[in-house]
């Protein structure tokens, strides 16, 4: 079960009119009617109700609004876009690259993995937006769209690569798996698909980006730095000028097929905010492995959390909206790192409330030092768990009353509602809260 909590009012409940009978002139044979009365309200007919407050809660809101990760990842994200995706004009990426893996199903129930392309691409009438804070494997980009297109979802038109996103190289992706390798008992656990030592090289302002791609005439000089810098840092890591030549060639050929991706997607999306079209912003990742605000060192190279919204889009921190932080019924995470709330066999369902440090004393917030967080002692609350299978229920009230009421202490908890409750992967397996 996957938890969707938004700060937004609830639509209100519309009330019915009832009708009476008077006859227009009295006379012998007039018989009083009874007032009809309304029927009795159905189990379809409440869930008709829920229905209709759920299509005035998306379609309430706001013009840019976001789905991020709550967690450490894998909570669900990209069924969500899917699901929102049809009320929105634009679905965007903001940061990260193919490490991200968000599964989504089809009106017929077919499953698609996608890794980079936007989770709105299912729908016909949505632009798909690869925004500058994201990293792109070029390869593996076309992998997705072949994937898509032999499965008949046309990509043609409706998927823009920001010019300044950048490129990650299958060089990136070797320099990972040997850090991973050198850091030994140390290491971080990475996906290997070269996401750190891409961005690494955007900072250190030797990267490549996809505007790049237009200047063939240099882009093997700038490449040939970034080979000649991971042959210098990892013994390792064999590098040729030979290689260097394939590479460029094979470039070549990514270049001529990505132009019609490539657009200026700050320029794009501003316009579209203001011809007033609706974006759904789609996170990668999680908070919790945000680059400031996670478990550093044990994080992502990027910020998945709201700050990266603006930065990896060219947008006004003053345009976004309403932003949905889903969660998953209980906590996993990808990685090394601590994890203090960790399972590590049956127990009931537990709810960590606070952390308490050795001494005692109660922690305020979130340490960003991962030596108090691995001392840290939790303080949970133990709630009754539930026997039945809950993967139909599509009604709120259907719920088994201790799984209603784990979901309404997590709102007691963490001040937020919740409106989206996931029962299972398929795009209906989904309550509207």
């Amino acid at each position: 079960m996957s938890l969707s909590t938004l700060n937004h009012p609830a639509a209100a409940a519309a009330a019915g009119r009832g009708r009476s009978f008077s006859p227009a002139a009295p006379a012998p044979s007039t018989v009083r009617l009874p007032r009809r009365r309304a029927p009795a309200p159905t189990a379809a007919s409440a869930l008709a109700v829920e229905a209709d407050a759920a299509a005035d809660r998306v379609s309430a809101l706001s013009q840019v609004s976001g789905v991020l990760g709550s967690q450490w990842g894998d909570e669900g994200k990209g069924k969500l876009v899917d699901v929102l995706a049809p009320r929105f004009d634009i679905v965007a990426r903001c940061q990260g690259g193919a490490n991200a893996g968000h599964t989504i199903y089809n009106s017929e129930g077919k499953k698609f993995a996608l890794h980079l392309v936007p989770s709105g691409i299912l729908h016909e009438g949505t632009l798909c937006v690869v925004g500058n804070g994201a990293v792109i494997h070029v390869p593996g980009f076309f992998g997705e769209i072949d994937g898509l297109q032999s499965n008949g979802v046309s990509c043609d038109g409706r998927i823009l690569v920001s010019d300044r996103a950048h490129l990650l190289f299958d060089l990136h992706q070797t320099v990972d798996g040997l850090r991973e390798a050198e850091l030994a008992n140390s290491f971080i656990g990475t996906t290997k698909r070269g996401i750190g030592p891409c961005y690494s090289s955007k900072v250190t302002r030797n990267g490549l980006r996809v505007c790049d791609l237009r200047h063939m005439d240099t882009f093997g000089d700038k490449l040939d730095v970034l080979f000649e810098d991971a042959a210098a840092r990892f013994e390792g890591f064999k590098y040729s000028k030979g290689m260097l030549k394939e590479e460029v060639e094979r470039y070549k050929r990514f270049a001529e097929r990505l132009e019609p991706f490539i657009a200026d997607t700050v320029h794009v999306l501003n316009e579209s905010i203001r011809q007033k079209k609706k974006i759904l912003v789609e996170g990668g990742q999680a908070t919790m492995l945000d680059i400031d605000f996670g478990t550093y060192p044990f994080v992502t190279s990027s910020s998945p959390s709201a700050g990266g919204i603006c930065t990896g889009l060219g947008i006004a921190p003053r345009v976004i909206g309403d932003l949905i932080g889903v969660v998953k019924a209980y906590t996993t995470r990808v990685g090394s790192g601590p994890f203090p709330t960790e399972l590590l066999g049956e127990e009931e369902i537990k709810l960590g409330v606070s952390y308490n440090q050795m001494d005692g004393e109660k922690l305020q917030s979130f340490p960003g030092d991962l030596d108090t967080l691995e001392q840290v002692q939790v303080n949970y609350e133990v709630l009754p768990g539930w026997d039945s299978d809950i993967s139909s229920v599509r009604s709120y009230s259907e719920l088994p009353q201790a799984a209603r009421r784990y979901v309404e202490r997590i709102e007691e908890l963490v001040g937020v509602p919740v409106h989206y409750i996931g029962v299972g992967p398929g795009r209906d397996a989904l309550i509207y809260k």
